[in-house]
């Protein structure tokens, strides 16, 4: 458990970082933390003494404490050129390639790389991104976390701007803030997964996809605008969503879905291949044969369905592109150049594979 001191200390940096008590404002009295906090004038002195060292606060003698500007100061830290990256994942599925391409880039102009994973939660990219505000970052590439939610760390990403930290966001991005973005057409993937598979004489087509992000909306979106074009009924009873929290229980959920529909569905569209891959595994333990009895098609041409004992028929995503292109938005920005593009969207294509039957 943490000392007292502590808690206070991380409590007060949160509200100095997060904006709520801002540089050259002056903070609660001593006697007003120790009655909000209930502890000992000591442990708030300490805490506060720590804070200055720190460089968020300064105290003046007869008058108060102040928030500082020190810890804002690059001239303080002991680094040069430093891009942050703040991703959801770092070592599964497309990751490896965004952050791989991110580094080369970052080289080529001798930036190097703080990084920092969230695992799609928001309490870690709070901590994620007040570790690049104490660091004084002087860019952030940020994939951000349960984009289709609200986000509470909302004021960080403000802070930033205030600062004129340059950012962008990959993937995806916050809808409640105007930032640059570099995404797949997650519409257009879906769409063109649903298009093969219509071409393919299938009209019963089910679409498994994760929901607390909006690449799941928009893939959604694109499934139901390709059976909307063919006139074809979109039936909510094939449909199976999922979230970060309930991902782990999808295995069992597919298993009660794919039993439930498996006189009626002849081809899913999945969410990402790795999503797709978890179908293929299903249907084997239940004896569904692929692609004569089910059709599935993944997106992002992941190395996962790269490698996988099945080819999975599979849409790209720009991966490593992507990674190289948030970098040098962000080193180009920092150079002063002016007219670089808000938005970039990346035009998938569809790659065949095994799992994908012609229905006669």
């Amino acid at each position: 458990m943490k000392p007292k001191y502590q808690i206070i200390l991380d409590d007060i940096k949160d509200k100095i970082l997060s904006g709520e008590y801002r540089v050259g404002e002056q903070i609660p009295t001593e006697s007003a933390l120790q009655e909000k906090y209930t502890v000992s004038r000591h442990t708030i002195r300490k805490a506060i003494l720590e804070l200055s060292n720190e460089g968020y606060l300064r105290s003046e003698k007869g008058s108060g404490t102040y928030v500082s500007s020190q810890f804002q100061s690059k001239s303080n830290r002991n680094h040069n050129k430093t891009i942050g990256v703040i991703t959801t994942y770092i070592s599964d599925y497309i990751f490896p390639s965004i952050i791989r391409g991110i580094e080369k880039r970052l080289k080529e102009d001798n930036y190097s790389l703080l990084l920092a994973s969230t695992n799609n939660d928001v309490e870690q990219e709070k901590k994620a991104l007040e570790m690049m505000l104490s660091y004084g970052v002087d860019g952030l590439i940020i994939e951000p976390t349960k984009s289709n939610q609200y986000n509470p760390n909302i004021a960080y990403y403000l802070l930033f701007k205030e600062q004129d930290v340059p950012f962008i966001m990959i993937n995806a991005y916050y809808e409640e803030l105007e930032v640059p973005f570099l995404s797949l057409n997650d519409v257009e993937s879906s769409y063109l997964a649903a298009k093969e598979l219509i071409s393919k004489g299938h009209t019963q087509i089910g679409i498994i996809s994760k929901m607390d992000d909006l690449q799941g909306k928009y893939r959604m979106k694109g499934y139901i605008k390709a059976l909307q074009e063919a006139k074809i009924r979109f039936r909510p009873e094939h449909v199976l969503t999922f979230t970060t929290e309930t991902k782990l229980d999808l295995y069992s959920n597919l298993k009660t879905f794919l039993d439930e529909n498996r006189d009626i569905l002849s081809a899913v569209v999945c969410y990402n291949d790795e999503v797709g891959l978890e179908v293929a595994n299903v249907c084997r333990q239940l004896s569904i044969s692929i692609p004569d009895e089910l059709s599935i098609i993944g997106q992002d041409n992941s190395y996962i369905a790269q490698n996988a004992n099945i080819k999975l028929t599979t849409l790209t995503h720009p991966q490593e592109q992507m990674g190289r292109d948030a970098a040098d938005w962000v080193i180009k920005k920092l150079q002063g150049k002016k007219d670089l593009p808000n938005e970039t969207y990346y035009q998938p294509v569809l790659i065949e594979g095994e799992t994908v039957e012609e229905l006669k």
